[in-house]
């Protein structure tokens, strides 16, 4: 007899089921071991990128391998709101999904479709052929697949803001996420994610999500920053990436272990390959 298989909870069974906020970090590296080791940290969640990282279909199924068992939640962003693309991700096992740069109710309604089976949605059925369903050994997995899944919606223009409310509203959408750095270039202030106009539409945002029922979650690497938005309602919140935690690390080693004005091995002596 095969061996049956219960459904993890998802993210938007672990938000409801707690008050405290949850705070996670992005997974931007590609990699399963550093998502991994990410997986023990004591944090709550962990945003698996595949818009602005180097990850596809299989590096994105590693990493959800390389972390199921430890007690944190992982959610998929995807690269783009797409029908196709989020079949995949479910059909590969991705139980929770941020679908970036959603503008409009309307785009909200196509994302809920498609992560649902008809006569509520447009996915495709391949629940045999996939991991999603650990290959039927989830039992009713087709009448049972909604409950299996949450949907997060990212926030991240002017015109996103504008239409708030109607997307919060959206059947089939779990929660919120706002994105600061695209929000900002939205309102022609690039680069500064910090500044009070950006920090006060989103804290906004926050309000108003949080007063129509949904959670609102956004990035915030500044902990200062994220206090304040935790303050504002939000209930989860993205405090640093595993490729931002090397790269500053990595500077302090230099900046510690190598004084100003000392050089390193000469050009000539740096082993050159050869091709």
């Amino acid at each position: 007899m095969p061996i049956r298989v219960a459904a993890e909870p998802t993210f938007r069974d672990v938000l409801a089921g707690t008050a405290r906020a949850q705070i996670g970090m992005w997974v931007c590296s590609g990699s399963a071991l550093v998502a991994e080791i990410c997986a023990g940290s004591g944090l709550d969640w962990l945003l698996i990128d595949t818009e602005h990282s180097p990850n596809g279909l299989e590096s994105t199924l590693s990493q959800l391998q390389a972390v199921h068992g430890y007690p944190i939640v992982p959610l998929v962003r995807v690269p783009a709101g797409e029908r196709v693309i989020v079949k995949q991700l479910l059909d590969l096992g991705a139980q929770n999904l941020l679908i970036p740069m959603i503008d409009t109710a309307e785009q909200a309604r196509e994302m809920a479709a498609a992560v649902r089976y008809a006569p509520l949605g447009v996915r495709g059925v391949g629940s045999a052929l996939a991991r999603a369903s650990r290959w039927n050994r989830i039992d009713d997995y087709l009448a049972r697949a909604d409950d299996t899944i949450s949907l997060f919606v990212q926030i991240e223009t002017t015109d996103a803001v504008a239409n708030i409310a109607q997307i919060a509203a959206v059947d089939g959408i779990d929660g919120l996420f706002i994105g600061p750095s695209d929000l900002a270039a939205s309102m022609g202030l690039l680069g500064q994610q910090d500044h009070p106009d950006v920090v006060a539409s989103v804290e906004q945002c926050i309000r108003t999500v949080s007063a129509l029922g949904k959670p609102a979650g956004v990035n915030a690497f500044e902990p200062a920053t994220a206090e304040r938005y935790l303050a504002a309602g939000a209930r989860f919140v993205l405090v640093g990436a595993d490729v931002a935690v090397l790269a500053r690390a990595s500077e302090k080693l230099a900046a510690t272990f190598i004084k100003p004005g000392t050089t390193g091995p000469a050009v000539d002596a740096v082993p050159r390959p050869s091709y």
